[in-house]
């Protein structure tokens, strides 16, 4: 397979705003075409949601944003019934949630309640309003920003809304040489100029990173990888047959996004270290969720 045209125009655009994050953008992308959801924990000012609001622009997604505080209830993201004096009926008045893109912003400063209102939609693209289901609008995808929960004000993420997430990745502070034409530059460039591609496009995009071959071998590998994480004792709790899954999906569209319509060894590897950083808590070392992905990879090998 040759490259795919349009995935490398959507990473060019999207660098466009997000300057020496080639890695970051790609894994970003990679979990949109896996039809999952993005978490991106680091720390204020270094570009989480100017990330989600280009992804969504260039994507030609609708997009909502959700500022999650202490106070932030429920109804404030799913919609809220409201009474119609005139009719005598109350209508539904739909919230963010209802957009294709919807960014979580800051998703841990609101309590475990609020948080807990997305697993249903990021799970089962709908959600239940007084026991009626209403589906979400096609594609679906969460981005949310997470602080380092040591700040004043924050909560933990529980791990049943984590592994909702199919990756995790940190941004970082910019490299040198590109933080340098951030700081140089005349002006921004805003999200209007950019070209939105055409959203038949992108959903074409993510059924043709289903298509991908995944090989009888890489499926034992990725068994063996899950079978050290439960029973090495490295990790406190192994990973989830939805992990698992999660791992799959995404080395399908790194392969996508490398070219190939076909998933190789190194596909997983690249991809599993976003997969086990939010997942997987270790041990002994709680410092470094690196070090988790490092060791399974050190111990577990395709041929295992």
């Amino acid at each position: 397979m040759q490259s795919t045209p349009l995935t490398e125009q959507i990473i060019a655009e999207v660098e466009k705003v997000i300057r020496g994050k080639d890695l970051q953008i790609k894994v970003a992308l990679a979990a949109f075409l896996s039809r999952g959801h993005l978490l991106i924990d680091d720390l204020p000012g270094v570009g989480k949601t100017m990330l989600a609001k280009t992804l969504s622009r260039v994507l030609g997604l609708s997009y909502s944003r959700v500022q999650f505080t202490s106070d932030l209830l429920p109804g404030d993201i799913l919609g809220i019934n409201v009474f119609d004096r005139k009719s005598g009926a109350f209508n539904f008045k739909k919230g963010p949630i209802f957009s294709q893109c919807l960014l979580a912003d800051e998703i841990n400063r609101a309590s475990p309640k609020t948080q807990s209102a997305l697993l249903e939609a990021m799970e089962e693209q709908q959600v239940s309003i007084e026991g009626k289901a209403l589906p979400l609008p096609h594609p679906f995808f969460v981005i949310a920003t997470k602080n380092p929960f040591e700040e004043v004000g924050t909560f933990e993420l529980p791990s049943s809304q984590l592994d909702r997430f199919v990756v995790s990745l940190s941004l970082g502070y910019p490299e040198h040489e590109a933080e340098r034409k951030i700081l140089s530059a005349h002006r921004s460039i805003s999200l209007e100029e950019l070209h939105a591609f055409g959203l038949d496009e992108v959903i074409a995009l993510q059924e043709q990173c289903s298509e991908v071959f995944l090989s009888e071998a890489l499926l034992d590998y990725m068994q063996s990888i899950l079978r050290f994480t439960r029973e090495s004792g490295i990790v406190q709790n192994g990973l989830s047959t939805r992990g698992a899954l999660a791992l799959a999906n995404l080395s399908r569209a790194w392969a996508l996004l490398e070219g190939r319509d076909f998933v190789t060894p190194d596909d997983v590897k690249t991809m599993l270290p976003y997969v086990t950083a939010h997942r997987l808590k270790s041990t002994t070392d709680k410092s470094d969720p690196e070090k988790i992905a490092d060791e399974i990879l050190a111990n577990v090998h395709p041929d295992s």
